[in-house]
């Protein structure tokens, strides 16, 4: 058997601001995230693989949709301001989730390629993001065309449906710690926060190890300003996979919110190490926090290791302005 697994997500980032597309409306659009999908190990003559991606909020919002079979080009237009993911997914199940940010003024278009590898079940089992064995759900035939019905209608924003649908799956079977998640997910989109948390308590209470759950109610917690819970839960996160950058970044920005920076900057700068391309945008976060706090040495020093991994930056003189004026001797 032989499933699709992550081999080291292969991506790169760039900015161009000359690859914004127009609004539908006429006006100027906002950003454009978009990649290559790179699909090794595939034979010749085989189906082409599709893969599913879905660019979401902070909170979970969906921005948009983009399906790729096999190898190919995805592309989300006219994208606002803000800080975003996008999840991989291939037949339901997540393979990887990237993060993007466009806060920063400088910051326009954005470029992740993803690279992947079939791989069979057992070699995938020994590799950095494979999905694990012990987070695989197996379903009767009814809950599974449910589930399946469940994501369909989530998919087309029919939030009601897909919550109906998967409270009768975990009211048939109580231990479908996926099915749990996926109703917080549906019910975060809804912004019925108490019941999200509720699910998701009750997927890590029979699953403790499940890493989106964990992850998704941080973020949950987040959205409601509820820091020092997500302290918690992001920092159960980071245990349990100290490898994942995104852990390590939510993390860190949630110790921002409660004004510890020195502790908030260690995760942030763990979040560099482990993803140095991909969140190679938190020195700009790491510089404008010093600037505010009058470090300007501090901050002409992110900028400079900005620069070193972004040498193309397009707003690279602005920056070498400000270390040539700030940096110390």
């Amino acid at each position: 058997m032989a499933l699709l697994v992550v081999i080291g997500v292969g991506m790169h980032f760039s900015l161009s601001a000359q690859m914004r597309d127009p609004s539908p409306n006429g006006r100027s659009g906002g950003h454009a995230v978009f990649g290559d999908i790179d699909v090794g190990g595939n034979q010749a003559g085989a189906k082409p693989i599709k893969i599913d991606l879905t660019l979401y909020t902070e909170s979970r919002t969906i921005i948009a949709r983009d399906t790729v079979f096999g190898n190919g080009r995805y592309r989300f237009n006219n994208v606002p301001s803000g800080i975003y993911e996008i999840a991989a997914e291939v037949e339901g199940q997540e393979l990887t989730r990237i993060r993007v940010d466009l806060t920063s003024p400088l910051v326009s278009d954005v470029r992740r390629d993803l690279t992947f590898e079939l791989k069979s079940t057992r070699a995938a089992a020994s590799k950095p993001g494979a999905i694990s064995a012990a987070d695989q759900y197996e379903r009767n035939p009814t809950n599974a065309a449910a589930f399946a019905r469940a994501s369909a209608a989530i998919d087309a924003k029919r939030y009601d449906e897909g919550a109906e649908l998967l409270r009768k799956i975990v009211t048939s079977d109580p231990k479908d710690f996926q099915a749990w998640t996926e109703l917080g997910n549906v019910h975060v989109l809804q912004s019925k926060y108490a019941e999200a948390e509720n699910e998701y308590l009750r997927a890590l209470d029979l699953h403790s190890g499940f890493f989106l759950a964990l992850l998704n109610l941080g973020r949950a917690e987040m959205s409601q300003q509820k820091y020092d819970v997500a302290i918690e839960v992001l920092g159960r996160a980071v245990k349990l996979r100290p490898e994942s950058a995104d852990a390590n970044y939510l993390l860190g920005e949630s110790y921002l919110q409660v004004k510890k920076g020195s502790t908030a900057v260690q995760y942030l700068n763990e979040a560099l190490r482990l993803d140095p391309k991909n969140m190679a945008e938190v020195h700009l976060r790491l510089a404008r926090l010093y600037i505010a706090a009058g470090m300007k040495d501090k901050a002409a020093a992110e900028y400079e290791a900005f620069l070193k991994k972004r040498p193309d930056f397009k707003d690279r003189k602005k920056l070498e302005e400000y270390i040539s004026a700030n940096k110390k001797p």
